[in-house]
């Protein structure tokens, strides 16, 4: 019996441990691929452009494409967005779905993080509520979405879907089969328009400590603000 009572102490130790490295130790690593990341981002945007981009010129997996500020989730919510939804590349923050619209062009961007572990950048989502800001930051430009509003909800700024966007929920919990969530027009994934909307959709894991569904966030952009030219002066 002592001996079956010492390999079960034994056994919760390393229960422990393995869920402290999960939860804390994960962001630390996390923590320290953001600094980096954001500072490659930097430097890449200081560079300047010298030809008009193209296919080829598409961000590579791990490849910083943009920021992600929530002003809901507090001041110094900051997040450097990377290119892909792999689980490595989610380890070091959140992640752009590759073939979604990029971050300022139309369409659907659509952006994946964790919500535990690995710094659980996306825990607070589950708090935000319709007309929330959302900011990606690209280049030039600060891109604000809110969150689509319900039925009985108006936002400022937010002109209303129409289309084939009509109905659109700005929150909906699904299994993660639902990859349509992600799509041009999200929940319709054979239906490529025209006339894209420029939406934004956050994804996490749902319920918290699960991956059994997923719980997804759709904003539209209400404005576009442009970033100042290095060395201008404002009057």
């Amino acid at each position: 019996m002592r001996g079956v009572a010492l390999v079960l102490v034994a056994l919760g130790v390393v229960v422990l441990l393995y869920a402290g490295h999960e939860l804390y130790g994960t962001g630390v690593a996390a923590d320290r691929a953001q600094h980096t990341a954001s500072r490659l981002l930097d430097q890449a945007w200081a560079t300047p452009v010298v030809a008009v981009p193209t296919a080829d010129d598409a961000p590579r997996r791990g490849e910083p494409v943009a920021r992600i500020r929530i002003p809901a989730l507090g001041p110094d919510w900051s997040y450097t967005v990377l290119e892909g939804t792999d689980e490595e590349v989610l380890a070091d923050g959140p992640g752009h779905y590759t073939g979604t619209a990029l971050p300022g062009e139309a369409g659907n961007v659509a952006i994946a993080a964790h919500r535990v572990g690995h710094g659980a950048p996306f825990d607070g989502l589950g708090t935000l509520v319709a007309c929330e800001e959302v900011v990606l930051e690209t280049r030039d430009r600060w891109l604000v979405y809110r969150v689509l509003p319900d039925a009985a909800t108006a936002c400022d700024g937010v002109v209303a879907l129409s289309g084939p966007y009509v109905g659109l929920a700005g929150r909906e919990v699904v299994p993660p089969t639902r990859t349509d969530v992600i799509a041009p027009v999200p929940g319709r994934g054979d239906l490529v328009p025209d006339e894209p909307a420029h939406l934004l959709t956050l994804t996490t894991c749902h319920p918290r400590f699960s991956a059994r569904e997923r719980l997804v966030l759709h904003a539209v952009l209400a404005e576009t603000v442009p970033k100042p030219v290095p060395g201008s002066v404002r009057g």
